[in-house]
């Protein structure tokens, strides 16, 4: 009985540390403690940016952008402020075209990659946190923006010095004086469509006619072009004169009251094409003098 009566404290004790022990411990790093959920990003419809809001493009529209611009397989399309990635995922997916989004927000940029991911597109799209105005898309075949009208007419510059015949696309507003080549609307959006022109104004000399040379002098507005031929010491003005990204058409009469249709390519200091007149073809060539 007295080492009963000995040990009983003692073991008491033990018992007691060892409880309180295990109510105050830490758990281990590796212990199932439950954690909070991360919520993934979800972009917010009319949510501010850093010069724009959000708003999605409609997929009629999209689809209606993309046919006006003839996307392909053999194009690279650029899409300036990406947002949510729809219109680069659409252009790769339906249209089968190399796309590159550019979107200033990184939150923004990381949830369209997702998109991107989640769409199988990750061979086709490539989705860029950056700003349109310091990154290069030169080498872009269709540029696609839905942005601001102050915004269109800041890269409108941009857009000019690119290769002629790159396709431009915008969601709702225009370029200015700069019109499009072709409108569509889908409910109550609208698209416009513009295909960079040569820079073909000024004066060219136009070799290959009967009668030596003759004399040149185009007026250019964007891509709407005008002009004087000069032959044999007589002037005319072009009739039907058209540019098209870098193709050239016009139309002139030679001193024998024939009409010629000339049609014909911009390589820059150089024209070259055909003059049709009588179901006659003559190869043409015009050049800056």
């Amino acid at each position: 009985m007295k080492l009963f009566s000995v040990l009983l404290p003692i073991l008491l004790t033990s018992w007691l540390n060892a409880a309180c022990s295990s109510t105050t411990a830490t758990p281990a790093p590796n212990s199932a403690t439950p954690q909070a959920a991360t919520t993934a990003y979800e972009p917010v419809r009319g949510q501010a940016g850093k010069d724009v809001i959000w708003i999605p493009t409609p997929p009629g529209l999209i689809d209606k952008m993309l046919t006006a611009a003839k996307v392909t397989d053999q194009d690279r399309l650029f899409d300036l402020g990406a947002g949510d990635g729809i219109i680069a995922i659409t252009a790769a997916r339906k249209y089968g075209a190399q796309s590159v989004g550019i979107e200033y927000n990184p939150d923004m940029a990381q949830f369209a990659r997702r998109k991107v991911a989640e769409a199988g597109m990750t061979d086709k799209v490539r989705i860029i946190t950056g700003d349109i105005f310091q990154e290069d898309f030169s080498s872009a075949t269709v540029v696609t923006l839905y942005l601001m009208p102050h915004l269109n007419l800041k890269l409108r510059p941009i857009l000019l010095k690119m290769k002629p015949g790159t396709r431009v696309v915008s969601h709702a507003f225009n370029m200015g004086d700069w019109g499009p080549d072709e409108t569509m609307s889908d409910q109550f959006a609208q698209g416009y469509f513009w295909v960079v022109p040569a820079q073909i104004e000024g004066d060219w000399v136009m070799t290959g006619l009967d009668g030596g040379p003759t004399r040149l002098n185009v007026s250019q507005s964007f891509q709407n072009i005008g002009g004087i031929l000069t032959r044999g010491g007589q002037t005319q003005a072009l009739m039907g004169a058209k540019l098209r990204g870098d193709e050239v058409k016009f139309q002139f009469t030679t001193p024998d009251s024939k009409v010629h249709a000339f049609t014909g390519r911009v390589e820059g200091r150089r024209i070259t094409g055909t003059a049709v007149s009588d179901y006659l073809q003559t190869p043409v060539e015009i050049t800056r003098p």
